[in-house]
């Protein structure tokens, strides 16, 4: 059987190598892919990203499903293009992702449906952004309205930070279109979760817990990136509040979108934010896989993901139940020097172990180009390593990120620092 996988960053990466365990897998196309899915002998990269070239590609070589990672072609509505040909795909329509796509669209939907989330107004003119800052004081958040790569949202601690943000997005034009209308909203303190589920239409089935590390430097310090880092299980996420979740946010979300006339298919991602009290609230919704908690698990998943796709695909994943590896998988992202605000380019990378059963290294900013790999993005690489206890996944993965080397190479040193306080 062959399968597409739509991406090139480290969640189609795992996502890929994921499927390529399938024994009844032919071959894995990943487009466009990264150094690493070239490296790999059971993937092939292809360099195709308009979409109906894609289609046309999937009907030429009777690919059986194809996986969307990223955002952007789901925001494009690559589902609606596919499926207008009679293709299977999983992944949200360009109405559905509009969940992710448009923060104001998220906001109302979530205002409209009784779905636990932060007091906020939209803004598009200049003034009344901030004079509605002025009135609600700092710390205060400030999100972009659209999407921008993980870039587009601020938490201003200062007042100061609030209006240069505000400036930034919709004087400035700094995020393009995304920033055209900006969305504030109340500081909400605790404790971030990712809370993933795939969803068929109608059923539900969630993927094991995870936890993100926004900021660049340790202690929680820096600007905010796309992640540095990632671990499940999150043992935030208790059996009463996973439960509590899926009751006051995730199937609330599904119903909601289809009562409002969107059939929702697809990754749904809650971001979390859960106070001292144990109470959570949704920070924000994707409509993918997060990255970098793509990495650690499917490092996790034992699950042939591929029948897994066939039941999401066929509207059945109320009949199979997802098994899970014991261990804590903890992944460390290793960005490019100048990552986030100017990330450079072409930095020869050496050294990455092979594999092994406790630790798997997944690329996204690389290019292989005459058998030599170098960096071609922000993040560039994410080792996971696997442990009875975050203590011993977080050895591994640093063990090998210690022996990784490209010139100007940041990592934090502290992902899993929850955990271990609990």
């Amino acid at each position: 059987m062959k399968i597409l996988v739509v991406g090139s960053g480290g969640r189609e990466h795992a996502l890929a190598w994921k499927i390529a365990q399938s024994p009844r897998i032919q071959t894995v196309y990943v487009a466009p892919g990264n150094g690493g899915t070239a490296l790999d002998e059971r993937l092939e990269n292809i360099a195709i990203t308009d979409l109906h070239e894609l289609a046309d590609f999937v009907e030429k070589e009777h690919v059986a499903i194809t996986l969307v990672g990223p955002e952007v072609p789901l925001a494009a509505g690559i589902v609606n293009v596919f499926r207008a040909r009679g293709l299977k795909i999983f992944g949200p329509t360009r109405e559905a992702a509009q969940l992710e796509s448009s923060k104001d669209f998220a906001k109302s939907f979530m205002h409209r449906h009784n779905i636990p989330t932060a007091e906020y107004q939209t803004f598009s003119e200049l003034k009344a952004a901030h004079d509605y800052i002025d009135q609600k004081g700092a710390p205060i958040v400030i999100k972009a309205d659209g999407l921008a790569a993980g870039k587009g949202v601020v938490v201003a601690m200062t007042l100061q930070e609030a209006h240069d943000a505000v400036d930034m997005m919709l004087s400035d034009n700094k995020l393009g279109d995304a920033g055209a209308r900006v969305v504030i909203e109340e500081f909400l303190a605790g404790e971030e979760a990712s809370f993933i589920v795939m969803v068929d239409g109608k059923n539900i089935l969630p993927l094991a817990t995870s936890q993100d590390h926004k900021r660049l430097q340790d202690n929680d310090q820096g600007p905010n990136t796309g992640g540095m880092g990632a671990y499940s299980p999150a043992p935030i996420v208790t059996p009463a509040l996973h439960a509590r979740v899926m009751r006051e946010i995730i199937v609330p979300t599904v119903q909601g979108m289809a009562k409002d006339g969107i059939n929702f298919t697809g990754f749904l991602y809650a971001g979390l934010m859960i106070d001292d009290k144990g109470n959570p609230k949704t920070l924000e919704f994707n409509c993918r896989m997060g990255d970098p908690e793509t990495q650690p698990i499917m490092a996790r998943l034992k699950t042939d993901l591929l029948t897994v796709l066939e039941h999401s695909v066929s509207g059945t994943l109320d009949s199979i139940e997802l098994e899970w590896d014991r261990r804590t998988a903890l992944g460390v992202v290793m960005a490019a020097a100048g990552y986030p605000d100017a990330p450079r380019k072409g930095d020869l990378i050496t050294d990455i172990p092979a594999e092994t059963e406790d630790c798997v290294t997944f690329h996204a900013g690389t290019t292989l180009h005459d058998s030599k790999l170098t960096t071609s993005g922000g993040r560039v690489l994410c080792v996971v390593g696997l442990g009875d206890s975050v203590k011993m996944a977080q050895k591994q993965a640093y063990a090998a990120t210690d022996l990784i080397h490209f010139e100007g190479a940041q990592l934090r040193r502290d992902i899993g620092w929850r955990a271990l306080k609990r």
